[in-house]
């Protein structure tokens, strides 16, 4: 299991973000870990390729992320972080991605309008996933870390409650 995080979601208010979903640009992102974008030397255009684990909001609840059945925004999804509701018994944790990272450095890895519209994502959520590969521009995959387990970027839980936060709108 290569690099396993937990990453705080940047970028725009959620009235912009609902006028870029629509259009396709860029309207939230996360950063790498120092350490994997270095030690992989991640270029602009490089994909990540990974799985998504769970999505925690700005009160500090979690969403486990899977491929099926398709989660809708909602207050009806979320369910405290110590809790397994919110996803059927059938269903594996684990959601795959494949995103690219930014044109300027690569450290920056975007969300796709789609993942913004399916999990709700605003610049006040947090993300947990692992980093399995690296997809060069010229297509050659980079296991990332084999044989190794890496945790290095993990946003503390204590400080996923957010005192402020605007929630979701959708496109």
């Amino acid at each position: 299991m290569p690099e396993k995080c937990r990453v705080v979601i940047c970028g725009f208010d959620p009235m912009l973000v609902r006028g870029y979903v629509k259009t396709g640009e860029r309207a939230l992102w996360w950063y790498l870990p120092d350490e994997l974008y270095e030690d992989y030397k991640v270029k602009p255009g490089d994909k990540i390729k990974g799985k998504l684990l769970a999505v925690y909001n700005a009160k500090g609840e979690r969403r486990v992320a899977t491929e099926k059945p398709p989660m809708i925004a909602g207050e009806e999804d979320w369910a405290p972080p110590d809790a397994s509701k919110g996803w059927g018994p059938n269903a594996a944790p684990g959601d795959p991605f494949t995103w690219s990272t930014t044109k300027e450095t690569g450290l920056a890895v975007l969300l796709p309008p789609e993942v913004i519209t399916r999990y709700g994502l605003t610049e006040f959520h947090f993300l947990e996933m692992v980093i399995e590969k690296i997809i060069r521009a010229s297509g050659e995959e980079v296991e990332v870390y084999p044989g190794e387990e890496k945790c290095r970027k993990w946003w503390p839980e204590e400080k996923m409650k957010l005192h402020y936060y605007v929630e979701y709108v959708a496109p």
